[in-house]
């Protein structure tokens, strides 16, 4: 099977090919904890999560791992600004250490609510500065570092290719735009190393080379990369904002310290917005997970609404559309319950649906493709219900919804339909009086009413 991936190096679709056999070296960029990650953040790594799955169902191993930056990112790409974690440390009323440790566990909980797998290895920025140290030594001593008053900063103008993935080459970068050029030669030059101020002690800070301080956000992730994947390594992901800066600056360091590739792919997943506005941290349009389960909604409705639009194109949140894709989850989860069968079959049939399903995803992620073949094959009635359960078990080690570890509902009580029965004739009468004392008959004996458009549900109290 071949697997076409949108390559953000190359801007084009190339055929996934890894390095050794069937073994895959990827590396996701993590969350920066010193707040909540938001449902934006969030869907970077519920497409990470697919493209996993799509992997494992075509027999490669993944290695996964994803760093926790706990240090060193600024409030500004310009490298300037407070460090994220001091400023939620001032926030809170608690030490950065205790932050951390807090977000980290929240952040664990976002990707068990959204049934995202996690990573083999978590490696944390502050658990890693002596890997960060000995990179910025072998920048050094290939001459492609320089001293400010404020930090040790890479020279861009010594690395030919600089800005090659965001094609930085077409662009006009304007101080105090992205950069505030302080002691910089250069606009796109970045921190190595931040001295620590000299009129303030930082929570977190080390002795290094150069002086005490603490790294540059970029250079976690090339040193730790590198640690655990080797250089180069087959796929690095993140969300589509971390291609100018971030993922550009990545790349420079990697290759000007070991003169090799970082990564042969780059994937890169795209904004959710609220209007014309990208998801922030900073604005307005900033919702958690738990914002979603305050309104009664299950996180994996959220997952649903996200695999119906395919991740390298923007995608608008509302609630209403968020609301849409929690009646199409929980309409999927149904008809999926109602399957007779109790075992699955594996037929002629069903591995040419499967194989269609599989070409969908490997053609870079097509998820929507993929949930409405699901949906063709639920509606088919040509296929046996113990086909539809095989392909659904299937389809789920990728789509991660759930739909394979549904409880079917108890058989419900003959006794208890004949009231039903009762019930609903004494409402066709507008016999309201008898009606009501029904329902608290079945209420009593431990079953919910509900009367709606479509007629009447009956459900045994949840415990």
């Amino acid at each position: 099977m071949t697997i076409q991936l949108f390559n953000s190096l190359n801007h084009k679709l190339e055929k996934f090919k890894p390095q050794k056999g069937k073994k895959v070296g990827l590396y996701t960029c993590g969350p920066t904890v010193y707040n909540y990650a938001h449902i934006g953040n969030l869907r970077t790594y519920v497409f990470e999560d697919i493209l996993k799955r799509i992997l494992t169902i075509n027999g490669y191993q993944i290695k996964h791992v994803m760093n926790i930056t706990d240090v060193g990112h600024l409030t500004s790409d310009a490298d300037v600004g407070e460090d994220k974690m001091e400023k939620g440390s001032k926030r809170e009323g608690k030490t950065a250490w205790e932050i951390a440790k807090f977000y980290i566990s929240a952040f664990e909980n976002d990707l068990t609510d959204l049934n995202i797998l996690p990573p083999d290895i978590w490696c944390r920025a502050t658990e890693h500065i002596k890997e960060q140290i000995k990179l910025i030594e072998k920048l050094e001593k290939n001459n492609f570092t320089y001293q400010t008053e404020d930090g040790i900063y890479f020279d861009t103008s010594k690395f030919p290719e600089y800005g090659k993935m965001a094609n930085l080459k077409n662009q006009t970068i304007r101080a105090g735009v992205r950069v505030e050029m302080g002691d910089k030669k250069n606009p796109t030059d970045f921190a190595l190393w931040k001295f620590s101020p000299k009129n303030e002690q930082r929570q977190m800070e080390w002795e290094s080379p150069w002086g005490m301080g603490f790294p540059g956000w970029h250079i976690e992730c090339s040193a730790m990369a590198v640690k655990y994947l080797g250089q180069p390594f087959d796929i690095h992901c993140g969300g589509i904002d971390h291609i100018p800066v971030h993922h550009t600056n990545e790349i420079a360091q990697s290759e000007a310290a070991n003169g090799k590739k970082l990564a042969n792919f780059w994937l890169h997943g795209e904004f959710l917005i609220t209007g014309k506005e990208k998801m922030a941290k900073s604005g307005e349009n900033f919702l958690t997970i738990a914002a979603v389960k305050e309104k009664g909604i299950n996180p994996l409705a959220y997952r649903y609404f996200l695999l119906q639009t395919h991740y390298r194109k923007q995608l608008n949140f509302t609630w209403k559309a968020l609301q849409a894709a929690e009646n199409g989850w929980e309409r999927l989860t149904q008809t999926v319950e109602k399957l007779t069968s109790e075992t699955e079959q594996e037929t002629a049939n069903t591995k040419k649906y499967y194989s269609a399903f599989v070409d969908y995803l490997n053609d870079d992620l097509n998820t929507p493709q993929a949930l409405a073949l699901t949906w063709k094959i639920l509606e088919n009635k040509k296929i046996t219900d113990s086909e539809k359960l095989w392909l659904i078990k299937k389809f789920d080690q990728v789509f991660g919804l759930n739909l394979n570890t549904q409880k079917k509902p108890a058989a419900i009580p003959q006794e208890i339909i004949d009231i039903v029965a009762e019930r609903n004739a004494a409402r066709n009468q507008k016999n309201w009086k008898k009606s009501d004392e029904l329902r608290r008959v079945l209420e009593d004996m431990g079953y919910d009413v509900k009367d709606g458009l479509s007629g009447t549900t009956i459900n045994k109290h949840k415990k």
